[in-house]
């Protein structure tokens, strides 16, 4: 989930959990090919503008006017505001009511370059038509935003006489439709799988059944859709928002489910995505979900929806957004993996060139911690990330070393210029670049599925939400430098995509699919007797592979007790005895 207008949200179980217990004999399966996935989230409006002349318009995203509103153009100074927002030197004025018109058309025309970093799995955010950049406001869950497609103003008009209802039966494919199918179907034919967002705790207040709320009041249809808490004489009602955020209507909901009529319409969402044609053949339609707020929706629900799912593509993948550990979540009978936030705390606060790093113990023990919590098919496929759309981009939060962070909260809000003024956005310097590298490579090499957001391997840095959703950096176009910061300032920032940064990412992304060691193999820790000389090994199928991560600023020597081939170093053959491993350095030694 993402943060509305800058506020923030507590970390609580907004859900009813259930005490039904699991069969401890039941066996738990996830996906195989979920265990050679490499992740990419991408952010579609900010992705890549394929088609201009489908730009979305004023009308689209807001009922208010906005003189003079335009799309603003693509490679512009994020800091500085547009010619139509009221932020006047400083960045917030209008920046959620900008849209730089990235599209579904801007994905598949980028699906070589993925494939060329070695992406074979792609996680999109919100494609359901909603007013938000970010869409998880959504006015429907059965319709691809007309302004994501190929025939906005078709789409409109189409939709404006389609008469559609909460019944399949009514509902039309829009030109957006059909298009995010070659979408999936290109996907596929380059051997890649592709995931979406599902929001099914709330929608926009632009959603078809609110909206008929608001018009027809307690005699509506449905009326019984969402957590009314008080009808007035006038016709008017008071509702439960989303962490009180009023433009997210939640969903009506018993103790352990979704109200019928709420559980069916999702449900019949959830069959026209994965089965299209309505024939059996899953090929044609997504691979998976990520689930919004899971902790969020009654686990009932989550248990009723898992076994649709599988009855439609038992190899469908279900990550959800669970920030916490979610032992109660991974045991079979809801999702196959999570987002993997628990992961990702330790490893900044241990790699971060901070001067207060975490220390080598707590970190493995925190580590061993997470494994032990979920059951052995499950940490394979786990997305492990470093930073996603509800986070600092992960160079930033290197750039800004701090106090370790081991709690959503805590990690959330650090990056949040509003909270932390103090937070440097201007690009980051060498030594945030060298934990990066170190980052992507313990990803790479750790047990679970790594997930990449947009940007981070060309060098997208950011603060949190909006700085964290900036236009992707391509090289076949001109940026504007980053003249400003947050609070104004001059700071004359160059901004292209990192070329050499990019190769890394290809080379550290090829070992893992060139050694299933790094896939599929075991794991142990390895004792250095140096204190910020990490060490772990992977084995599989008669090969082991010993990983070492010096994260010393000064180079290092380690004993090593037999021959090994360096798997980074292009195969080159080692001697036994004392190796160097070089200040914020690596080795990949197969023994």
């Amino acid at each position: 989930m993402i943060l509305r207008d800058n506020e923030g949200w507590r970390l609580t179980n907004c859900g009813s959990k259930d005490d039904e217990d699991m069969d401890a004999n039941k066996r738990i399966t996830t996906p195989d090919w979920a265990r050679d996935a490499v992740w990419y989230q991408i952010f579609p409006e900010r992705f890549r503008n394929g088609m201009p002349d489908n730009d979305p318009r004023l009308e689209d995203i807001s009922d208010h006017p906005v003189a003079d509103w335009e799309i603003c153009p693509w490679g512009m100074d994020w800091y500085r505001p547009a010619p139509w927002e009221n932020g006047g030197a400083k960045h917030r004025g209008g920046v959620y009511l900008r849209r730089y018109g990235g599209d579904l058309i801007g994905v598949r025309e980028k699906l070589d370059y993925l494939q060329e970093l070695g992406i074979n799995a792609i996680y999109l955010n919100p494609v359901f038509t909603a007013r938000s950049l970010h869409k998880y406001d959504g006015a429907t869950f059965h319709h691809i935003d007309p302004t994501f497609g190929p025939d906005r103003e078709g789409d409109l008009n189409a939709l404006a006489t389609a008469e559609e209802t909460e019944d399949p039966a009514t509902w039309i494919w829009t030109a957006a439709d059909t298009y995010f199918l070659k979408l999936i179907e290109d996907i596929h034919e380059r051997g890649m799988r592709i995931i979406i967002d599902g929001v099914f705790n709330h929608t926009g207040c632009e959603f078809f059944a609110f909206q008929d709320i608001l018009k027809h009041g307690r005699s509506s249809r449905y009326a019984d859709w969402y957590l009314i808490d008080r009808w007035r004489k006038d016709g008017s009602f008071q509702y439960k928002g989303w962490f009180n955020h009023k433009a997210l209507p939640e969903f009506n909901r018993t103790k352990d489910n979704l109200v019928d009529p709420v559980r069916e319409y999702v449900f019949h969402c959830t069959r026209r995505w994965m089965d299209p044609l309505k024939n059996g053949d899953s090929s044609k339609g997504i691979d998976g979900w990520r689930l919004d707020v899971a902790f969020c929706v009654p686990q009932g629900f989550w248990r009723d929806w898992r076994r649709l799912v599988k009855s439609i593509n038992p190899d469908a993948y279900l990550s959800a957004e669970i920030v916490t550990e979610a032992q109660d979540y991974l045991q079979g009978d809801q999702f196959d993996a999570v987002m993997n936030y628990m992961w990702m705390y330790p490893v900044v606060e241990y790699f971060a060139p901070s001067a207060k790093p975490l220390d080598m113990s707590s970190f493995k023990k925190r580590l061993d911690t997470l494994r032990s919590a979920y059951p052995e098919e499950v940490t394979p496929v786990l997305q492990n990330l470093l930073d996603s759309h509800d986070v600092g981009r992960i160079a930033s939060m290197l750039e800004n070393p701090d106090e370790p962070k081991s709690h959503w909260e805590d990690y959330f809000h650090v990056s949040r210029v509003k909270q932390n003024p103090r937070y440097v956005t201007t690009r980051p310097g060498a030594s945030a670049w060298r934990s990066l590298k170190q980052l992507v490579l313990f990803q790479m090499t750790y047990p679970g599925a790594p997930m990449l957001y947009y940007g981070t391997e060309v060098g997208m840095w950011g603060a949190n939400d909006p700085d964290n959703r900036q236009p992707m950096l391509w090289d076949d176009m001109e940026y504007e430098p980053e003249r400003f910061t947050p609070a104004g300032r001059n700071s004359q920032t160059a901004r292209r995509p990192d070329k050499a940064l990019l190769a890394f990412f290809k080379q550290a992304i090829r070992l893992r699919k060139d050694h299933a060691v790094f896939r599929r193999g075991s794991f142990q820790w390895v004792r250095t007797g140096q204190p910020r000389l990490l060490a772990f090994e992977r084995s599989h199928e008669g090969r082991t592979v010993r990983v070492l991560f010096n994260t010393r600023d000064q180079a290092v020597r380690y004993k090593l007790e037999k021959p090994a081939v360096d798997l980074w170093n292009e195969g080159r053959s080692l001697s036994a005895g004392e190796v160097e491993v070089e200040g914020r350095g690596w080795s990949l030694l197969e023994l």
